[in-house]
């Protein structure tokens, strides 16, 4: 995957950086933490703009996040409360606790993804209780868009001043993934464990 990821971003340039984070929206498993300071190393040796190495970067990420927002919008809450009811104990949540994050969600949301495009794996799933909140688009893309922005200002100045050795960015943030993930993976199974069905049920929307 890394050949993949500097190769592309050499071969292509801005648009390169573009597709590569329009990929790691979409797919968690492909590393910002690694294409944006090869990105911020190439500006550093004159081959890119520094600017347009986060212009590029932004957008894609941007862009990337707008597929799991629709699908959170599309989908809809009906369905999800529905189905918390019906496969609660796999989802973690009964209807009454999705309206309860819900209303958080609306209240908070902003915020929440502003900071969640900073966090790995976070960053890309995020924009599915976004969807499913209804958050305003122009209002998700501008926290989105300030979160992806800060993010890659700091790996792109971090491949800058590492120059060759971009690659210690990776090799410093990486463990954090995993963390995490672990973190993600222990609340799913204590969710599990502690789950409860709602007190009503509820029914699916036509």
């Amino acid at each position: 995957m890394t050949d993949w990821i500097i190769q592309t971003i050499s071969d292509l340039g801005y648009l390169g950086i573009f597709l590569v984070m329009l990929a790691e929206s979409i797919f968690p498993p492909i590393p910002s933490e690694l294409i944006i300071p090869f990105a911020g190393f190439a500006a550093a040796n004159g081959q890119l703009d520094f600017f347009g190495v986060l212009a590029a970067a932004t957008v894609g990420a941007v862009v990337g996040m707008l597929p799991w927002y629709f699908a959170g919008r599309l989908f809809g809450l009906d369905r999800v409360r529905w189905l918390a009811d019906r496969y609660g104990r796999l989802l973690t949540m009964n209807a009454d606790e999705i309206d309860v994050a819900v209303g958080f969600f609306r209240r908070f949301g902003p915020i929440i993804v502003l900071f969640g495009r900073l966090m790995p794996i976070v960053r890309t799933l995020i924009s599915i209780p976004a969807g499913l909140a209804r958050m305003p688009l122009p209002v998700f893309l501008l926290a989105s868009t300030t979160g992806a922005l800060i993010w890659n200002t700091i790996l792109t100045l971090a491949g800058y001043v590492l120059h060759e050795h971009y690659e210690l960015v990776e090799v410093v943030l990486d463990p954090l993934s995993y963390i995490v993930l672990a973190g993600v993976v222990l609340l799913y199974l204590f969710r599990v464990i502690t789950w409860k069905p709602a007190k009503k049920p509820t029914t699916p929307t036509p």
